[in-house]
């Protein structure tokens, strides 16, 4: 019989093998919900619900959910934590404090800024937002600017770290687009643009190795701006060649394809 989880830290690691010792290949945030596909020892192989990622995490790091809480939560888009928000939870009844990241989900959040997950109650102290893929083009650049200085992490999706497709991810989390977790995967999805000239704020450009393989993606701002995660999330210059490194003056990836992953 299938089980289910949440995450109800503000963040849990996500590694490739049943070990602290292992890479971390993505992260979990507050509020994401996942099957629970095995378990070995104190460890739990996961599948999460918005991008079907699967890896291990710590048994003690998960909270059970039943499976018609785990439906009507991913069946439907949720609120999420506002850039501008402090990101407080309060746990009702055990006078403790959470402290949550921005893009967090906020599972069936009330008016009145109260949700329950199992037994627990909680109330959120802060700014939400109900996610609208509408407004991608207009907002897209004050979302991804946010991030601006974020640490490159391999397998990050937090303003603490982040590596190229976690940021993608991440930013298009906060309007309610479910995009995969990986470069590659997300390069396979969406509608090709052909030109520069014909993009829109928010595309993705899609760059690769010598070998031809997808290896970073970044957000397009404009026909000849893109924001990435390249050692720290910042602003370069773009063009049919690819990304000209501002700091390094010289192109540093190859673009490969644009691609249109949202209806706007």
């Amino acid at each position: 019989m299938t089980q289910y989880g949440i995450c109800s830290l503000s963040l849990i690691p996500l590694r490739a093998e049943p070990s602290h010792k292992s890479e971390m290949t993505s992260e979990v945030l507050f509020g994401d919900c996942f099957e629970i596909l095995d378990e070995q020892q104190s460890w739990s192989l996961i599948k999460l619900a918005h991008d079907n990622y699967e890896g291990w995490v710590d048994t003690k790091q998960i909270t059970p959910v039943n499976f018609d809480l785990y439906k009507e939560i991913t069946h439907h888009v949720q609120a999420v934590s506002d850039l501008s928000s402090h990101g407080i939870l309060m746990r009702l009844g055990h006078d403790e404090m959470l402290h949550i990241l921005p893009g967090s989900t906020l599972p069936l959040l009330q008016e009145d800024g109260l949700f329950t997950i199992g037994e627990t109650e909680y109330m959120f102290l802060g700014l939400s937002i109900n996610p609208d893929a509408r407004n991608i083009t207009k907002e897209i650049e004050e979302v991804a600017r946010f991030y601006i200085n974020a640490p490159y992490l391999w397998g990050g999706r937090s303003m603490f770290g982040i590596d190229c497709s976690g940021f993608t991810q991440i930013v298009y989390k906060h309007f309610g687009v479910k995009i995969p977790r990986d470069a590659y995967q997300q390069a396979g999805e969406g509608k090709t643009i052909d030109f520069l000239q014909k993009t829109l704020p928010g595309d993705l450009a899609f760059f690769d190795s010598e070998d031809g393989k997808i290896v970073h993606v970044g957000i397009l701002l404009n026909d000849s701006e893109i924001i990435h995660s390249s050692g720290k999330v910042k602003v370069d210059k773009i063009d049919e060649n690819g990304i000209f490194s501002l700091e390094e003056q010289k192109y540093t990836h190859k673009l490969r394809i644009i691609k249109r992953l949202a209806h706007y």
